[in-house]
């Protein structure tokens, strides 16, 4: 995509790389709801696939066989090392943060866009709006929910309204998940946003409490809520395809059809077992991304419709 530079003036950034990172308890990482029409989002994380994983601060990806364990440091490290870069101090501006590579100023671009577009969006419907953090670190840091750490990949954090990055997890999205280009790196923060615009809207909450009185709709409440996510990624695509670019839209339905649960289990020698899916399979988040891009209404991203699955 061809986006404008971001908007230092409309972009809330904050950079913990160059900075220890807590270690505290890893917090429930839940995307929340937002609702035009439409339903919730769910566990808030693009990589996701097994949460007892991730609490324990293991790479799900390890887990599943993807990349070599060896290189974790006591299960913290996520990704294979990437080139050296400077470090950076927490509490810089934006304008330092987000040029601090060519994938932060990436991200910030896709971050100063779904500002705009959710914003008018959220007005147009007489909802208050409130836009997110970009919170970039490395490896590990800290966030309202408890630890940040690679291995967690991209995720939302409600507690702090806070997108939590580590861009390193884009050369793993290539080298690994074989899914490269910038809009599949576009769709990463577009689907975390979704996590923030349905946290504003509160059906998130609803959805949480469903998953508490019944646990054993947990998993298929969190699939709805993720394919949702994936929609509201495609709505903000389809708001802005004056800057979309040939390849982009094929770039971003590979990146969804590489990260769903079936494939992620395939890939790692395992049998696909429905019930245990908390994201999707490739062709449900394929489908839904496809739909916001077709019709860029967050109004047709009710995935809690009986048979919207």
């Amino acid at each position: 995509m061809r986006l404008d530079d971001f908007d230092p003036n409309d972009v809330d950034v904050e950079d913990q790389r160059g900075k220890g990172g807590g270690f505290g308890g890893f917090g429930g990482f839940s995307g929340q709801g937002f609702q035009l029409g439409g339903g919730g989002l769910g566990l808030g994380t693009i990589a996701l696939l097994m949460v007892g994983a991730w609490a324990l601060g293991i790479n799900p990806l390890s887990v599943l066989g993807l990349v070599s364990g060896a290189g974790q440091q006591g299960g913290q490290q996520a990704y294979a090392p990437a080139p050296q870069r400077a470090p950076v101090e927490s509490g810089k501006d934006a304008a330092s943060s987000c040029t601090v590579d060519a994938f932060s100023k990436e991200s910030c671009n896709a971050l100063s866009s779904l500002n705009k577009t959710w914003r008018t969006l959220f007005t147009a419907r007489n909802h208050s709006f409130d836009k997110p953090r970009l919170v970039f670190y490395a490896q590990r840091g800290s966030s309202g929910c408890g630890a940040a750490q690679s291995a967690m990949g991209p995720f939302y954090c409600p507690a702090d309204q806070g997108i939590y990055l580590d861009t390193d997890f884009y050369r793993e999205m290539e080298q690994k998940l074989g899914a490269g280009g910038q809009f599949a790196r576009d769709y990463v923060i577009a689907h975390e946003y979704g996590h923030h615009v349905q946290q504003l809207l509160g059906t998130s909450s609803k959805v949480n409490r469903l998953q508490q009185a019944n646990p054993d709709q947990a998993n298929p409440l969190s699939v709805r809520l993720e394919l949702q996510a994936d929609c509201y990624a495609g709505v903000w695509a389809a708001r802005n395809k004056d800057r979309m670019e040939a390849g982009d839209m094929e770039s971003g339905l590979n990146a969804a059809h590489q990260i769903g649960d079936d494939v992620l289990l395939k890939a790692a020698g395992r049998t696909p077992v429905e019930a245990a899916f908390t994201h999707g399979s490739s062709e449900q988040r394929m489908r839904w991304l496809r739909k916001g891009l077709e019709t860029g209404d967050p109004g047709q991203c009710d995935t809690f419709k009986a048979s919207s699955l």
